[in-house]
């Protein structure tokens, strides 16, 4: 495992940071908890130390988890959660909120606290509810050891947020597919320029640029004639920017820890050469004619009032065309969703759209869904 050092704290951070959005569930939707325990206990004893969870992850149930985990197990170990800032009405409601989030997590202190999701409406909402009172106190009283935020709005809200305080950290969605999107490459370095620490979330789009991966674009990463998955590349590629400090990665089973581990070895910046980060560019350009709704599955949509599976009918829409399958796919769907469940059901009343990370035109893609499947 390699490390890189947090400016902010003077942590040594491991490069990969473990995503706990994403752990095994049972059929009920529940955290499968041995399972679990077991992947988090090869995380920590191959060298992670950085765990990023938040309010909504899990059904309100990955905080309360990470910290029955790390009750007693503290040390050397730095855990990062995020304020539900869609929930803030009053002010009082941040330090209701933050001390919840401290119950749950069995502590009393947070390493590397983060405004969570935030994009125009939210942040100017925050600023109504005197956010940095809020945030000073809280430092003040060594609640926090860092203070930052996670971003999925547009480029101009995301410098003016930069700006408007003296942030320790960031958190941007960044991946080889997105250099140009929400915060970008341009916010990173941004940042970076202002000595802020970088986080980035979404390194491997939430998997999709991982799983059943195309022949066509498995031939672009053949030709690089090394025994590696896309799943390295892409990771490689985030930890080939210098600015970066933790990469998270949303692990779903052991094999992605282990594979996400050993990758990780591999983390040094500047290492890519000249004809890897060529083909990375040549796969990105082969997903990109692909791909019709930029949709990472982080269900922030769900639950829809009217009980579309929102993040259902991008996936099966979007793999029927990246994977050149449309009538397996349309089966799928069909078989899949229940008819009060289809995208045919969307009523237009655009709950989703404020709650859209990637800033989706929801429902107009739902019709899209509809057209082609039903």
């Amino acid at each position: 495992m390699l490390y890189r050092k947090m400016s902010s704290t003077g942590d040594k951070v491991s490069v990969l940071g473990f995503g706990c959005m994403r752990f095994p569930t049972d059929d009920d939707g529940n955290i499968k908890k041995d399972e679990s325990e077991k992947m988090l206990e090869y995380a920590v004893d191959n060298g992670v130390n950085y765990f990023d969870t938040a309010w909504p992850y899990h059904g309100e149930k990955s905080e309360p988890f990470i910290g029955s985990y790390f009750q007693d197990n503290r040390k050397d170990i730095y855990l990062a959660t995020k304020l539900p800032s869609w929930k803030i009405e009053k002010p009082e409601d941040l330090d209701e909120y933050f001390k919840k989030q401290l119950k749950r997590l069995k502590t009393d202190y947070i390493d590397y606290y983060l405004l969570h999701a935030l994009n125009k409406k939210r942040w100017e909402k925050l600023l109504e509810n005197d956010i940095f009172d809020f945030i000073e106190d809280i430092k003040k009283k060594n609640k926090i050891r860092a203070i930052g935020f996670s971003f999925h709005g547009k480029l101009e809200t995301f410098k003016d947020i930069i700006d408007s305080y003296d942030w320790d950290f960031c958190q941007i969605q960044y991946n080889f597919m997105d250099t140009d999107y929400q915060a970008g490459r341009e916010g990173l370095r941004y940042a970076a320029d202002k000595g802020i620490d970088l986080v980035i979330m979404e390194p491997l789009r939430g998997g999709m640029l991982t799983n059943n991966v195309p022949e066509d674009i498995q031939e672009i990463w053949n030709n690089l004639g090394e025994n590696s998955s896309p799943a390295e590349w892409a990771l490689r590629w985030v930890w080939n920017h210098s600015e970066v400090t933790v990469t998270l990665s949303g692990m779903s089973n052991m094999n992605h820890v282990k594979e996400n581990v050993d990758v990780s070895d591999k983390a040094a910046a500047n290492s890519l050469t000249d004809k890897q980060l060529s083909i990375i560019d040549k796969v990105r350009k082969t997903y990109d004619e692909r791909t019709r709704v930029n949709c990472t599955n982080c269900k922030y949509c769900m639950p829809c009032p009217n009980g579309v599976n929102i993040p259902g009918a991008f996936r099966f829409y979007n793999n029927a065309y990246i994977y050149n399958e449309f009538e397996r796919m349309k089966n799928f769907y069909n078989r899949a969703l229940d008819d009060d469940s289809k995208a045919s059901k969307c009523i237009e009343c655009g709950e989703c759209l404020d709650k859209c990370p990637q800033n989706i035109s929801i429902i107009e893609k739902l019709k899209e869904v509809a057209e082609a499947f039903e």
